[in-house]
């Protein structure tokens, strides 16, 4: 099966038919040295698509915000942001337990709220 066509076949504008024709590499015809900087290029590009992507999670906690989080196997941990990371957020509890969490785990605690306690 050609997947060229295939996914030419699916897209719905012809500009972006254009486009996919002009993206399309043969990897054939690389070398093997082409490939390893194709390879490191496309790690590179996804590297900071994720980035991005946790970016703009992250930008949806504000510093000093309370957020709740469920770590693998607990009970829901709440506290308040601290401080934006590369690619996570540090929470700090109330007990001053410090967590770095990814900003998808995140979730805003509402104002009212009570942190559940400990038994």
């Amino acid at each position: 099966m050609d997947f060229g066509n295939e996914i030419r076949r699916r897209l719905p504008a012809r500009a972006d038919r254009a486009l996919l024709a002009a993206m399309t590499i043969d990897i054939d015809k690389l070398t093997e040295a082409e490939l390893v900087d194709l390879n490191h290029r496309i790690v590179e590009r996804l590297r900071f698509i994720q980035q991005m992507r946790a970016h703009a999670t992250m930008l949806k906690f504000r510093i000093g915000q309370r957020v709740s989080f469920r770590p693998d196997g607990r009970a829901p941990v709440v506290g308040t942001v601290t401080r934006y990371n590369k690619r996570s957020v540090t929470v700090v509890t109330a007990e001053g337990q410090r967590w770095t969490v990814a900003p998808g785990l995140l979730a805003p605690v509402e104002e009212g709220a009570v942190a559940p306690r400990r038994a």
